[in-house]
């Protein structure tokens, strides 16, 4: 079963950039998809139109089986878990709340969960290693910590589909550890979920990942299953340098040839 479907969609801006061209795209359950090129590739943009935040300018885009504009899309966004280290994080909340707020997809602690959230959101911090740090204000967690309450909380209404943009942006070795970690036991305990991530580095994706679509310039470069990152025809066609990756215990790391 399809949960995003995009098909021959552009992306421009009035009087602005021709963003995206004629990308087509289906994402399936139980699929992890990451979504790498250089900056300005498109990458956002796309990621924009699978969480329902933006229309095409041209084609079509089914996400969970609703056609864009012809739905409502508050109901819509509310089924899509998203992560974007870009968006404030209420400094006021200790960790626990701030976890707790994904159950109402909201910024502020609205108030307690029912049962069930609660018996969800304590599965998830401990999950993601977040139970010894329930009380402690989101304001002095690491980035580490900060990145991983993220995740859990997007992940509380239990979504069929999970965007991460840049998650182990900023991290530490330790922290982009931890939260690889949890990203493989997240695909292991929920095998139906999608996600797709969109990285920087070969290193910030987990081993569970099972699909890369390769972008530039606002068009797919390539796309298929994860074995295309051994493609370094491909890769170098992306990056527009020599760049080979390798793999090591599932996960991928990338050299650049000079």
């Amino acid at each position: 079963m399809s949960v995003l479907e995009i098909s021959n969609a552009d992306v421009w801006f009035p009087d602005g950039p021709h963003v995206l061209h004629d990308i087509s795209w289906t994402v399936r359950e139980g699929e992890h998809w990451a979504l790498l090129g250089p900056n300005g590739a498109g990458k956002s943009t796309l990621l924009a139109l699978a969480s329902a935040q933006r229309f095409p300018s041209r084609g079509t885009v089914h996400v969970l089986g609703k056609q864009m504009g012809r739905v409502d899309l508050r109901e819509l966004r509310q089924a899509i878990g998203v992560v974007d280290a870009r968006l404030r994080l209420p400094v006021e909340l200790s960790v626990a709340e701030y976890v707790e707020t994904g159950a109402t997809q909201t910024v502020q602690w609205l108030r307690p969960p029912g049962d069930e959230a609660t018996s969800r959101v304590a599965d998830l911090m401990t999950r993601f290693g977040l139970s010894g740090l329930r009380d402690r204000s989101i304001a002095v967690c690491s980035q580490g910590e900060r990145a991983r309450a993220r995740v859990a909380r997007a992940l509380v209404p239990r979504p069929p589909l999970l965007l991460l943009d840049e998650p182990a942006s900023g991290l530490d070795l330790p922290g982009r550890a931890d939260l690889l970690q949890a990203f493989e036991m997240t695909a292991v305990e929920e095998p139906r979920l999608a996600s797709i991530t969109v990285a920087h580095h070969l290193e910030e994706l987990p081993a569970t990942t099972t699909h890369v679509a390769l972008m530039r310039d606002g068009r797919f470069i390539s796309q298929g299953d994860v074995s295309l990152l051994g493609d370094e025809a491909a890769l170098s066609e992306c990056f527009a340098r020599g760049v080979r990756a390798h793999q090591i215990d599932g996960r991928w790391f990338a050299i650049s040839k000079w």
